[in-house]
């Protein structure tokens, strides 16, 4: 059992990862990782919903019409979304602001949909809970990596404080502007899989 439940935990961080292994979440990971502070903040929300959200429906599953399950999950996503954007302007309103819609659009996030349609319907709350903690966390590894490179690369800083010295660019270094723009995301995204399946020898396709 605890086996199963350290499975469950950690296989989301690298061997099933959301992203990097199902490619699911890309949209978001394009979307706020110019900087690594809402990237962050992301990862945090993300978490908090797909975690307490598999809990309730796996409390639910018993209860719940088959013809209706995916309304009662959208409906219990979007509650969840809700009270994490009003903490957010509560006590982040900067970062709220720079997320703008994507707090909103967790709603439609594949990765919630995906993990509440196929572990929390058919797994007890303990183990849901750990599988939507997992599968949270291995997102947001993601996020964070990616906006790590295109905040430091893209404007010198992380976290908005100033990382490369000021010698640099007397010397004639230049930030890459490019590493600021969405398809350098993707790029970004791209190169963590080659290096991941490079990695992992199972994952790749003959």
């Amino acid at each position: 059992m605890a086996n199963q439940s350290i499975k469950t935990l950690l296989n989301p961080l690298s061997k099933d990862n959301p992203v990097i292994v199902q490619i699911l979440g890309i949209c978001s990971a394009l979307a706020v990782t110019a900087k690594l502070e809402p990237a962050v903040v992301m990862t945090i929300s993300v978490t908090a919903v797909l975690a307490l959200a598999n809990v309730i429906i796996s409390l639910m599953r018993k209860t719940i019409p088959s013809s209706i399950r995916i309304i009662v999950q959208l409906v219990v996503v979007a509650a969840l979304v809700v009270i994490v954007e009003q903490v957010l302007k509560a006590f982040a309103y900067d970062v709220s602001k720079q997320l703008s819609v994507f707090i909103g659009l967790i709603i439609t996030n594949c990765i919630l949909m995906g993990r509440l349609e196929a572990f929390a319907l058919n797994n007890r709350p303990w183990p849901s809970f750990l599988d939507g903690l997992g599968n949270g966390l291995g997102y947001g590894i993601i996020l964070i990596i990616v906006a790590f490179f295109r905040e430091l690369l893209g404007n010198g800083t992380l976290w908005g404080y100033q990382v490369v010295p000021q010698s640099w660019y007397d010397a004639g270094y230049m930030n890459n502007g490019m590493m600021i723009l969405p398809p350098m995301a993707l790029i970004t995204v791209g190169c963590i899989i080659w290096v991941h399946r490079s990695k992992n020898k199972d994952l790749q396709e003959d």
